[in-house]
């Protein structure tokens, strides 16, 4: 089933075309991974499928639904999830603290004063049970500014998965991360709901080959190749525009 079709997006700033045509579908239960050199239009491309841009041309359609011109709220009550290459979290709350807020913004108690949701028995229940899944139950009362910079990370993609999202973006989600802390992040990202379909902006080639079912590599905003693992594995375009010579080990 098409979760995403994405037709002709076209952005520029200025004289600068940083998307130019770009195209693609994406399937239920599929993990996309976009990748390619710095300036290649990877995070303006997702902003412009968050609705945070307008593109000049092309269309965005969500489980067949044209949310070209929506606003990125309405974008969210229909299913977009979206993870950012900082963190996005409250740092002067407890990590259940952040927790429960993101639970609550997703039910009916979102109309409740927050002084509510901690007295909320089913509420916390379900904040511990997904938070003993992340591996951060025995951190509840830390403040998440104080918890390490791998955890924040973790936490801030539960609670973007808490909103129930029907599909997921993540920028650059092991971006200043430590090589075990990047290997943790992405066995959990792999047991996210394996219907739930993702798309991953990446410099990060053991995320993108670890868990990526398909790639599309850009460059100059413009798609250059897109296929299996295997496929981007093997192509000399990607090589040669996108890893180079002394970059090649990456996909040996």
């Amino acid at each position: 089933m098409e979760a995403l079709r994405v037709e002709g997006l076209s952005k520029a700033f200025g004289g600068l075309q940083v998307l130019a045509g770009v195209s693609f579908t994406l399937e239920v239960g599929e993990k996309l991974a976009i990748i390619g050199p710095n300036g290649a239009g990877k995070t303006t491309l997702l902003n412009v499928l968050n609705g945070q841009l307008s593109p000049q041309a092309g269309r965005i359609y969500l489980f067949r639904t044209d949310i070209t011109h929506l606003s990125t709220q309405h974008r969210a009550r229909l299913g977009m999830g979206r993870s950012f290459q900082i963190t996005s979290l409250f740092p002067g709350l407890t990590v259940l603290d952040n927790v429960l807020l993101g639970l609550g913004s997703s039910t009916s108690s979102r109309l409740r004063m927050y002084r509510a949701l901690g007295n909320d028995r089913s509420l916390f229940a379900r904040a511990e049970e997904y938070l003993k899944v992340i591996e951060l139950w025995e951190k509840k009362d830390d403040l998440a500014k104080d918890i390490g910079y791998g955890e924040q990370r973790q936490l801030e993609i539960l609670l973007c998965m808490l909103s129930n999202p029907k599909l997921m973006m993540l920028d650059e989600p092991t971006n200043g991360l430590t090589t075990s802390e990047s290997a943790d992040l992405i066995r959990k990202i792999d047991g996210l709901g394996r219907e739930i379909p993702v798309i991953i902006v990446s410099h990060d080639m053991d995320l993108v080959f670890g868990i990526a079912t398909r790639i599309i590599v850009l460059h100059q905003g413009r798609t250059v190749a897109d296929g299996s693992p295997k496929e981007i594995r093997a192509d000399a375009r990607v090589r040669n525009i996108y890893m180079g010579i002394e970059e090649e080990k990456g996909l040996a």
